[in-house]
């Protein structure tokens, strides 16, 4: 079905995308089964963004579960799915469970390779430094994302988790292949607003992870952001629609990514694209 679009770097995306995410992390994960059909409902639905990442998984033994699934879910798909955009993330590792972290030019170019053989194709489309990492200089892994689009491993490039100094380094260090930002950023936390409105500036894409930050498991939003609740009750659809919604008018480079493991909540998700906030709700909303 036709939904809004956005655009991330040159190439036209849905508004809503899909997390993979909880797909291969969540403890109590759905069947392979199951989760190739949430990700078939997700484009049934009309989305045609998927974010992953090479970590996404139980622990070190599976590492790159996540891409590989989403990888098969596009394949058995069938050809609805060549206008899909993948973007994937490198830069975080895995010790057992642990998670830990490596953004040297070295680990990144092996990162960069492993994703592209799970995903398949020619070059990965969009390739994100999941979090920057202490031991590591920020320039040098710009450097590397720069080398892997120059090399032809990757199309476009962004980074994760990274301050409004942070994404001018990236700008000056890789050029026009630098298109994304993604951060946490939610109805209950708000403190990558600075950095949104940076990416709104430079016309950069704003990816926010966990865009549900402060829904609880009810449903309802917790103390840090009442209104939620009210307006949905207002509109008669879920919060997380309406949460998603207000997420879109923040600006015009939002693209949140939901996570979801059930096809049910990625189709209610990919729904609030055609969700329109009155000025009156909006200014609620964003009061908190």
């Amino acid at each position: 079905m036709p939904v809004k679009k956005r655009r991330i770097g040159d190439v036209t995306v849905s508004a809503i995308g899909l997390g993979a995410m909880p797909l291969s992390t969540k403890s109590d994960r759905p069947s392979r089964e199951d989760a190739v059909g949430v990700v078939h409902a997700a484009l049934d639905a009309g989305v045609t963004l998927i974010d992953t990442a090479d970590a996404y998984a139980r622990d070190e033994s599976e590492f790159g579960h996540n891409e590989t699934l989403v990888a098969e879910a596009l394949a058995s798909y069938g050809p609805g799915a060549a206008d899909v955009l993948v973007a994937t993330k490198g830069g975080h590792t895995r010790q057992g469970t642990d998670w830990g972290l490596d953004g040297s030019s070295a680990y990144l170019r092996r990162a960069a390779e492993d994703s592209l053989r799970r995903l398949g194709g020619d070059a990965i489309g969009l390739y994100q430094y999941h979090r920057p990492d202490p031991e590591t200089p920020w320039e040098e892994s710009m450097g590397a994302l720069r080398a892997l689009v120059d090399h032809g491993l990757v199309r476009m490039v962004g980074v994760s988790n990274a301050d409004i100094a942070q994404i001018d380094v990236a700008r000056s260090v890789i050029g026009d292949a630098f298109v994304s930002v993604q951060n946490q950023f939610s109805p209950g936390w708000r403190f990558s607003a600075d950095e949104l409105e940076h990416c709104a500036t430079h016309g950069l894409a704003f990816i926010p992870w966990s865009p549900f930050g402060g829904v609880s498991a009810a449903g309802s939003l917790d103390s840090a952001a009442p209104a939620f609740a009210e307006v949905a009750d207002e509109l008669g659809v879920s919060v997380y629609r309406v949460a998603l919604a207000w997420h879109l008018a923040q600006a015009d480079v939002v693209l949140p990514i939901p996570g979801a493991s059930r096809a049910a909540s990625i189709q209610d998700s990919a729904a609030a694209a055609d969700l329109t906030l009155t000025s009156d709700q909006l200014a609620r909303l964003n009061a908190g």
